[in-house]
């Protein structure tokens, strides 16, 4: 389950000659459900990884450059069932200082958040990463499946987008069973490279005058650039090589007529263990 699961998919108007549609609507219905009981669709480990993410995201939109999702009402609802799941999954100790959107403007300006951004990302990441990374912790002790896992004794990276999308990628493949269901691991698969080229890509370091950022699509581009500052020379070319395999095994599977267990396997294996070594990369510089 992912952020945008809360969200329904509108309806085309068939009057509409350009095929216009309106955005996503939440889906209050749903979120509702998951503060009464687990979903149908999710237990509550997934619902609360999804759920913790959106809000966290959605406030830090708020809090920066704007574009959130939810309406203030909307947020109130979605913190009263994160806090309402977590208390099932035995988090008892978690706790967010507001309400809704108005009340975390008045806990950021009576935090030294007034005029900087960075200092609002800083109050949330306060809050919600230990909350991510002990949600990780957790799917990562329940998901149990035939795919590669890191050597380090952590079982996973720690950056917790990549985490969270390591276990979607995990959880299909244990429930893929048809053809269609092996193409979509492709699918999972390049999400997670994007979400590395998110994570390990610094413009401000890795950037080349009179280049322009690439955009995180770009993973090859952006990955293969921080492996390059990270671990510079001719000896470390297989890296490179390494990161641009596992960026083909994954489009080459999404864009298959017809997928298969090995390939899928083999595509997702190259994705999780291509994310453990950038993450050494970057712990031992």
């Amino acid at each position: 389950m992912r952020p945008e699961d809360f969200f329904t998919e509108p309806e085309p108007d068939p009057l509409d000659d350009f095929g216009i549609t309106s955005k996503p609507r939440f889906n209050l219905k749903l979120v509702r459900k998951l503060r009464s009981g687990p979903l149908a669709q999710a237990d509550d480990v997934e619902a609360a990884v999804a759920l913790a993410r959106l809000v966290h995201d959605d406030l830090e939109a708020f809090g920066t450059e704007g574009g959130e999702e939810l309406t203030e009402a909307q947020m109130r609802e979605s913190l009263l069932a994160l806090r309402s799941v977590l208390k099932r999954m035995g988090f008892d100790n978690f706790e967010v200082p507001f309400r809704d959107f108005k009340t975390f403007k008045s806990h950021w300006l009576k935090n030294d958040g007034y005029g900087s951004w960075q200092a609002r990302r800083d109050i949330l990441n306060e809050i919600f990463e230990p909350l991510h990374d002990a949600l990780a912790e957790r799917e990562s002790e329940a998901l149990s499946t035939t795919l590669a896992s890191a050597i380090s004794p952590k079982g996973r990276t720690g950056w917790s987008r990549v985490d969270e999308e390591i276990a979607e990628l995990k959880r299909h493949f244990v429930q893929a069973r048809t053809p269609q269901d092996y193409r979509n691991i492709g699918n999972d698969c390049v999400i997670v490279l994007e979400a590395l080229s998110r994570q390990v890509y610094d413009p401000d370091l890795h950037l080349r005058d009179g280049e322009e950022e690439p955009p995180v699509a770009k993973t090859k581009i952006r990955i293969d650039r921080f492996i390059e500052d990270a671990a510079p020379g001719a000896e470390n070319a297989a890296l490179r090589k390494l990161a641009k395999a596992a960026n083909d095994q994954a489009q080459a599977v999404k864009h298959r007529a017809a997928g298969n267990r090995r390939e899928a396997g083999i595509a997702a294996d190259s994705v999780i263990l291509l994310a453990n070594i950038l993450r050494r990369l970057e712990d031992d510089n």
